[in-house]
């Protein structure tokens, strides 16, 4: 049985803080690319992180600064850390995770994952 589980998210004022958590099951996530993924209604689904497991991590220009990835090996959980929330980061957020020794391009896509959370709601609002 392998899956991602995620945690978290959840209701915030503009300014405030959340951390999503995603948990692997049956993956080890040190051994793997994972990714945050964000999707807006009508819209698909759009990387906004990247952490390889050699620790080397990318963000979109839209959340660099705010939003930091983590891991965590003895839970063997990947957290995105979101600071300074706007109401614009309103989205279904989405963990990602890829095979065990896939090959993937500089910026994965959507489809270069295997291995999906269930998506939390994260919504900024006053």
């Amino acid at each position: 049985q392998l899956q991602l589980v995620q945690s978290g998210g959840g209701l915030v004022q503009p300014g405030e803080s959340l951390r999503l958590s995603c948990a692997g099951a049956g993956l080890s996530l040190n051994d793997v690319t994972t990714a945050w993924f964000r999707q807006f209604p009508g819209k698909g689904r759009e990387w906004i992180s990247i952490l390889h497991s050699d620790d080397s991590v990318l963000y979109v220009d839209s959340v660099k600064g705010r939003f930091t990835v983590s891991r965590d090996s003895a839970q063997n959980t990947v957290y995105l850390q979101m600071n300074s929330l706007k109401p614009e980061d309103t989205a279904t957020y989405f963990c990602a995770g890829s095979a065990w020794r896939a090959r993937l391009p500089a910026i994965p896509r959507s489809n270069d994952y295997r291995y999906w959370g269930q998506g939390t709601q994260v919504t900024v609002s006053s």
